[in-house]
């Protein structure tokens, strides 16, 4: 059995949004979970799993669907699905965007901003680790 660690939610049906990130021509996916249209349409299908927003935070209704969306940029940046310039700026704003819009203060939005600003790079440079149950 093979299984990686570390993921604490999982949809339970599919969730579509359309960011203001358009990458250009073509299907951007990352295994069967996730696809990025041209158009800026994201699709993340049921039981995709992510670990919300990191660091000294706790989740709430104004960062669940920041938490998912930006999880889900950082793992097509880090599965070389998009490339990390300009794509990871371009997560981490929507990630401060999509909190205000969903009630979270500007302050607060702010400090989750920077912290994905100076902390994050690691994020897209390392895939998790896979687990062999032997």
């Amino acid at each position: 059995m093979l299984y990686k660690k570390g993921y604490k939610y999982q949809l339970k049906e599919n969730f579509d949004i359309t960011i203001p990130i358009q990458p250009g021509q073509g299907k951007f996916t990352s295994g069967p979970f996730l696809r990025l249209y041209p158009t800026g349409l994201l699709k993340i299908k049921a039981g995709y799993a992510w670990d919300g927003c990191s660091g000294p935070t706790y989740d709430d209704d104004t960062n669940m669907t920041a938490g998912l969306v930006h999880d889900a940029l950082y793992q097509l940046i880090r599965n070389d699905v998009l490339p990390e310039d300009p794509f990871r700026k371009m997560a981490d704003d929507m990630l401060k965007e999509l909190c205000i819009k969903n009630g979270m203060s500007s302050i607060r939005a702010w400090y989750y901003h920077l912290a994905v600003r100076k902390f994050g790079g690691s994020a897209v440079e390392k895939p998790k680790e896979v687990y062999d149950v032997k």
